[in-house]
């Protein structure tokens, strides 16, 4: 595996720099605000540091394990030692030195892993052998084969679906040689959740005229809260022009709430009964830059309502451009979370939004419902501060938390 960074403006362009040297494959493992260097460096802006990692072929597999071993040993050098060498040890090739240096992402990203590790692998002996009747094979278990059942408990802790976990331990179990130390695994497992998470997929404005924006979902996940917070970040940050409408006649409390939220950010709200409705919106609107739905939650079971609300979603199809946002609270249960995402993909495809986050202490379903749906995540909420307690997804923070590492 390359781990690598890359400095530049922004991070867009930090991260196109390593697709150019490294290829189309590379993973962000990092992103940081980093100082300028140089003469007169208090006067420049920051900068934007990315670090990334590309999963190399498996000849490379030698000279990788060297240099995370590298890491290893230099995070034990910082503790006490009996006897610490009173000369410094040889400096390492470039090359490994580069990669040694760009490995300490993955390990501090994941600091508490280990010590989780050491704790189950400095078990005393007759914690590890409670059963006299254990075969020799279980016995002579290596540390790695300990290391990856303890990931794999440590995912359905998190309440990662069991085949899904599976599955993920399965694909290191293909990479698994003799002696391979747990922080190769480790480095390996992390990327490759990664990349079954994605990078999020945010609302962008339209390439020309508005963007309409539906957010669907079942009643009691806050989408009139995420509206709200999603409007205000684009009303006040980005000074775009933003109207509100609300297609959620069965309750007047959410109308009047995203009434208020309308009022202090000074943006048009309009409730909407019909069709017809929301094509007169979209021409009274034509000059804005987004126009955010609220709808109603609906019963899977009621077919009148979902024909109904399939109907307004696709009755901007051939005016203008539009993206459909599922909200769901990261505390329902995965089965139901299932029978939701069922019901609306009849509907429609859409990109999911994960709320409440703050509620729950396990995030396993986002990693099940992205890959149960293929739908790219979007933003993540944790509480009902408006605008503050919203934040596009981040992968590496989640695989971080999944694996057990601290948040």
């Amino acid at each position: 595996m390359i781990i690598k960074k890359f400095t530049a403006k922004t991070e867009k362009e930090a991260i196109e720099n390593a697709k150019q040297e490294l290829g189309e494959g590379v993973v962000v493992m990092n992103v940081r605000e980093v100082k300028a260097k140089g003469f007169l460096s208090f006067l420049k802006p920051h900068l934007t540091e990315v670090t990334v990692a590309l999963e190399e072929e498996s000849e490379k597999y030698t000279a990788a394990v060297s240099a995370i071993n590298n890491v290893i040993a230099s995070s034990q050098a910082a503790e006490p030692q009996p006897a610490p060498a009173p000369a410094p040890a040889p400096a390492p090739p470039v090359a490994e030195e580069t990669v040694r240096k760009e490995s300490s992402a993955i390990e501090e990203k994941l600091d508490s892993l280990q010590s989780l590790l050491e704790q189950q692998l400095q078990k005393p002996e007759e914690d590890k052998e409670d059963k006299s009747d254990k075969s020799s094979k279980k016995e002579e278990e290596t540390e790695i084969d300990k290391f990856i059942k303890l990931l794999h408990n440590t995912m359905l802790d998190n309440e990662v679906d069991e085949q899904y976990a599976k599955d993920i331990i399965d694909e290191i179990g293909q990479i698994n040689k003799p002696n391979m130390p747990f922080d190769y695994a480790l480095a390996n497992i992390y990327q490759k959740m990664i990349l079954k998470f994605g990078m999020p997929s945010c609302i962008k404005p339209a390439e020309s005229g508005i963007k309409m924006v539906f957010f669907v979902g079942p009643t009691g996940v806050g989408k009139t809260t995420t509206i709200a917070k999603i409007a205000s970040i684009f009303r006040v940050d980005q000074k775009k022009k933003v109207a509100l409408l609300t297609a959620d006649t069965y309750r007047i409390a959410a109308a009047e709430q995203l009434r208020t939220y309308a009022n202090i950010l000074e943006v048009p709200f309009r409730i909407i009964y019909t069709v017809e409705e929301i094509e007169r919106a979209m021409e009274d609107f034509r000059d804005y830059d987004y126009i955010l739905i609220d709808t109603a939650g609906h019963s899977h079971q009621n077919h009148t309502q979902k024909e109904s609300m399939s109907n307004l979603i696709h009755s901007v199809d051939e005016k203008t451009e539009k993206e459909v946002y599922l909200v769901l609270s990261a505390t329902t249960k995965y089965r139901d979370l299932i029978s939701i995402a069922d019901s609306y993909k009849e509907m429609t495809d859409y990109k999911l939004i994960f709320t409440k986050l703050d509620e729950t202490t396990t995030l396993g379903n986002l990693l099940n419902l992205r890959l149960y749906t293929n739908a790219e995540l979007s933003y993540v909420t944790y509480g009902q501060n408006v605008p503050d307690d919203i934040e596009e997804f981040n992968p590496q923070s989640t695989v971080k938390q999944l694996l057990g590492g601290k948040n």
